[in-house]
């Protein structure tokens, strides 16, 4: 029979044996997992922008032959420019969404990235977005042509929506709405797009090429989608105004 000193310390040391070795696969692990988020983000970017044939393979490559310039863009939409090194290794692109909006909602000074991308002789703008869906995180681009109005295309992606309802915002069927909308009214006012639950078609018809059909049962997702990309634009309201061609 063992005491029970020899058990509780036996049972210790299992539990501090395991702890370290858990520890040193985490940080062994560490720069795989940093590669495949950083990875992940960059497709994302791309995907916004309807550059087609990437695959996680040649991300990276895709992503420097196609994004030929990154901008910080301060709180009075002044831009700093990056394009003379990897793109994944700009300082746009290390820059934490959540961290630049908190700062912004706390009143401080914040900076946040844009992606200039030239497809096929286009150029084509990038800003990430972030906000707040029923469970938790909502996050995605939006790909502007360089009026700085018409959209290209979106991604959305998010950490734990309904699948079925919510989670559907990940689709094609409610991505490719957005191709082809205006963030501007033909007066010169700021409109973003509406997430309308209903459809777009309970909108006046001179308001319809600023709205898309919300998804059907994710009434909060969908609100939350309206809600992360008015707000972020509105922060990049300053930059879009000094750059759109009217």
């Amino acid at each position: 029979m063992y005491s029970n000193g020899y058990i509780f310390r036996y049972a210790a040391i299992l539990v501090i044996v395991a702890a370290a070795l858990l520890s040193l696969a985490a940080m062994l692990l560490k720069p795989y997992q940093d590669k495949n988020i950083a990875i992940e983000k960059m497709g994302g970017i791309l995907a916004s922008a309807k550059v087609e044939g990437v695959e996680t393979a040649n991300t990276i490559k895709a992503f420097n032959q196609f994004v030929v310039e990154e901008l910080v863009v301060d709180k009075d939409g002044n831009a700093e420019p990056y394009k003379d090194g990897k793109m994944e290794d700009g300082p746009a692109f290390k820059i934490d969404m959540k961290k630049e909006l908190y700062k912004m909602s706390k009143g401080n000074a914040y900076h946040l990235p844009v992606y200039v991308v030239n497809k096929d002789g286009e150029t084509i703008y990038i800003l990430p977005l972030r906000g707040t869906g029923l469970w938790g995180p909502i996050w995605g681009n939006i790909a502007l042509k360089d009026d700085f109005n018409t959209i290209i295309g979106v991604t959305f992606d998010h950490k734990g929506e309904t699948p079925g309802l919510g989670a559907e915002i990940t689709t094609s069927a409610f991505k490719d709405q957005f191709v082809g909308k205006k963030i501007f009214h033909d007066d010169g006012s700021f409109m973003s797009v509406m997430v309308v639950k209903g459809g777009a078609k309970k909108l006046p018809e001179d308001m319809q090429i600023h709205g898309v059909d919300a998804i059907s049962g994710g009434t909060i997702t969908s609100n939350g989608v309206n809600d992360m990309i008015h707000d972020v634009l509105t922060v990049y309201l300053p930059f879009i105004q000094k750059n759109r061609k009217q």
